[in-house]
């Protein structure tokens, strides 16, 4: 009876001489997922520096340019829980890369489109060929971890790898305006390539010595999920965290900085660089912060401090009040990357997949929807003959933002207080 993984290779008659003969290593295995990562989170946070050659070029107005941004997350999302059944049952070593194709052909079609259409459609293909990486690498950190190391591997892949942030801030700035964001985008296909097969023909389901057995595609692991309100404590919360996190690093910001300070497209990227940093230390530290003070803990915490930071960015203050304000919102924005990490320990180890994929639909569900409605509520007022929207626009959206995650924190409370108690 062959395994899943063996049922791959026949069924694609992938001759075993194509892959290496010497096993991969933890640090390879995580050193290639987070290259994965760093090529998602620069194209989650592209379009955040571009927006305003976006704009111009293809005539978007500010909830054009939303939804066209926000698809990413909505075929990103689109595909979670059958992402999850897949990975339980043939691993990321093939789903990932097989879904980072997309990604490959979203990326060329974005360059070359002359249209809302095309762009639309070039950048759904890349967030459903983003979709399986970071589930990917933590379905695969499972099995190559122990649940000790467990928190702080994925903060270390998601801090590491939201470096694309970084990259998205003023070095594409700066190559925006030398090569053009096509030629940046075209270009990327390349990259997205190169890392696909990395992941194929470099990493492995499972470390020496332990055999893949798939978990066999059965319904009833979802319901376990849905029925758990656990679940729905770790999903709500992160929809409102992570969503306005992303929604707001990857595009909401440049505008914020353009339209409430009157920023130019450089001063615009440091001030995302800052912001990005914040992520990246946020990512960082909070799987480390998590292993020794509780999961929960650093949440709840984390989350309560993101709230301020929206509330002060929502007061319009200046530049240097938003610089800090921008650094506090990333740093403490990204602790909400471990409600991703926390299915591991509530759930089974066999269905470790479609539980993180499931707390990720609402993650990147919320990303879409977030980042959608914020074009709205600033599409609600007028803009100038410059196509500036008022600092109010944003000051609204930015308050509706906070009261939400501020009620999700309200409704995880029963989690931190369930951590005490264990601990």
């Amino acid at each position: 009876m062959l395994n899943a993984e063996q049922q791959l290779h026949s069924a694609f008659a992938i001759p075993h001489s194509a892959f290496p003969a010497a096993m991969p290593t933890r640090t390879s295995v995580f050193l290639i997922f987070t290259a994965a990562y760093f090529l998602s989170y620069f194209y989650r946070s592209a379009n955040a520096v571009i927006a305003g050659d976006l704009s111009r070029a293809m005539t978007l107005s500010a909830a054009d340019l939303g939804l066209m941004t926000s698809l990413f997350f909505a075929a990103f999302a689109a595909v979670q829980i059958p992402l999850g059944v897949g990975l339980d049952r043939f691993g990321p070593r093939f789903v990932t890369p097989a879904l980072m194709l997309a990604g490959v052909a979203g990326s060329l079609i974005f360059g070359a489109a002359q249209d809302f259409g095309a762009l639309a459609l070039g950048r759904a293909l890349i967030g459903v060929g983003m979709a399986g990486v970071l589930m990917g690498a933590l379905k695969a950190f499972s099995r190559w971890f122990p649940p000790a190391r467990y928190s702080t591997m994925s903060g270390l892949l998601v801090g590491i790898g939201s470096a694309g942030a970084l990259v998205a801030a003023t070095p594409l700035a700066w190559l925006n305006a030398t090569i053009g964001w096509r030629a940046v985008f075209i270009d990327g296909a390349a990259a997205i390539l190169l890392v696909a097969l990395a992941v194929a023909l470099g990493t492995r389901n499972t470390p020496p010595g332990t055999q893949w057995v798939g978990q066999a595609v059965d319904l009833r692991s979802l319901r376990v999920v849905f029925a758990d309100i656990r679940f729905w404590r770790m999903a709500l919360l992160i929809f409102f965290t992570n969503g306005t996190l992303l929604a707001f690093q990857g595009l909401w910001a440049g505008p914020y900085l353009s339209d409430v300070l009157g920023l130019d497209a450089i001063a615009r990227g440091n001030v995302l660089f800052v912001l990005s940093l914040g992520v990246t230390i946020g990512f960082l530290t909070s799987g480390w912060l998590s292993d020794r003070f509780g999961l929960a803990r650093v949440v709840g915490l984390g989350t309560a401090l993101f709230i301020v930071a929206q509330i002060a960015l929502a007061l319009q203050p200046p530049l240097a009040v938003v610089m800090a304000a921008c650094l506090v919102f990333g740093l403490f924005g990204g602790f909400s990357i471990m409600l991703l990490a926390q299915p591991r320990l509530v759930f089974p180890l066999a269905i470790t997949g479609q539980a993180t994929t499931a707390t990720n639909l609402f993650a990147i569900g919320g990303t879409f929807l977030i980042q959608w409605w914020f074009g709205l509520v600033v599409n609600t007022f007028p803009a100038n003959a410059g196509g500036r929207y008022p600092p109010a626009a944003y000051s609204v959206a930015l308050a509706l933002t906070a009261g939400g995650t501020l009620l999700a924190l309200l409704w995880y409370l029963p989690m931190l207080r369930a951590s005490a108690t264990q601990a």
